[in-house]
């Protein structure tokens, strides 16, 4: 399975890229929601895209947005992964088309579960 990840930090994206990784998915990165939507048009095959929110030319918000709003993208799952914690916050991007939402910092584990809660990956 292939998954996209979407954070302008190139440290988060390498430590989501390890943790895939060694669970056997392949990966796929962007450093924005504008590039991460040429990644889509370009691997039709990504099942899960993983979104920072706060990010450059688009943020993870507008793109959750801009894939829901795309009758194409219906099956990708899309996972907020950011520093966001306000409820207001989780439930405006749920609302938006999120299908789940991890906060930073979080653990290998936590990871791991919210992905499984996703059928992305059965430990």
């Amino acid at each position: 399975m292939r998954v996209l990840i979407i954070d302008d930090s190139r440290a988060m994206r390498a430590i989501l890229r390890q943790i895939l990784r060694e669970i056997g998915l392949e990966v796929v990165e962007a450093c924005d929601g504008q590039e991460a939507l040429e990644q889509l048009r370009n691997h039709p095959d990504i099942a899960l895209a993983l979104v920072d929110w706060n990010m450059p030319v688009m943020n993870g918000y507008d793109f959750v947005r801009a894939v829901r709003s795309q009758r194409s993208y219906d099956q990708l799952r899309l996972m907020m992964v950011t520093t966001e914690t306000e409820m207001k916050q989780v439930t405006k991007a749920l609302t938006a088309g999120a299908d789940e939402y991890l906060m930073k910092p979080f653990t290998r584990e936590v990871l791991v579960a919210k992905l499984s809660l996703l059928d992305v990956y059965n430990e």
